[in-house]
């Protein structure tokens, strides 16, 4: 939640000339708002219908995804992801998450509209044996979200066999 996944998502997608999909974008255009969502059906049907989105954006051509913070919390998710993507944890300072929350007009149903430094240590804490799972972590720079997103595209090369971005028969990237 608010680590950024979406703009640096954007920049490398175009620093590695994929297209982005942002599966959150797939969950309101199916389904509506997703705080509406989360309010109608719940934590536990939510995470099932990102975890529909996570495999339509799979399925669909090579693409840099990026997934809401909790995606992983959902056992088939996490499956679907570590069977086939290239998995990237943006590592960012719980003191910078929320700045950005605080910051933000997107309303997050687990940290409310006043987010507390409390409550989201408390979920970060609770995720971040799961996003320590990803094949890559990148912490966030003192630079921008541009410098950022061609760290990660530097990393996704040097682990590719040939020194590049990955091809279409490799584990893709996602976030």
């Amino acid at each position: 939640m608010a680590a950024g996944k979406t703009t640096v998502g954007r920049h490398l997608a175009r620093e590695l000339g994929l297209p982005f999909i942002d599966t959150d974008d797939l969950i309101v255009a199916r389904e509506g708002p997703i705080a509406a969502l989360f309010a109608r059906v719940g934590e536990v049907g939510f995470r099932a219908a990102e975890c529909a989105a996570v495999r339509e954006a799979l399925d669909g051509p090579l693409a840099v995804i990026a997934l809401g913070g909790g995606a992983i919390t959902y056992e088939p998710t996490r499956a679907l992801l570590a069977a086939r993507a290239l998995r990237v944890y943006l590592d960012v300072p719980v003191e910078t998450l929320v700045y950005r929350l605080r910051r933000s007009r997107t309303v997050r149903p687990l940290v409310g509209t006043d987010p507390t430094i409390e409550r989201v240590r408390e979920l970060l804490d609770a995720r971040e044996p799961l996003y320590r799972e990803a094949d890559l972590t990148v912490r966030s720079p003192q630079t921008s979200k541009l410098a950022y997103a061609r760290r990660i595209a530097f990393e996704i090369a040097a682990r590719s066999p040939e020194g590049s971005a990955p091809g279409p028969a490799s584990k893709g990237p996602a976030q």
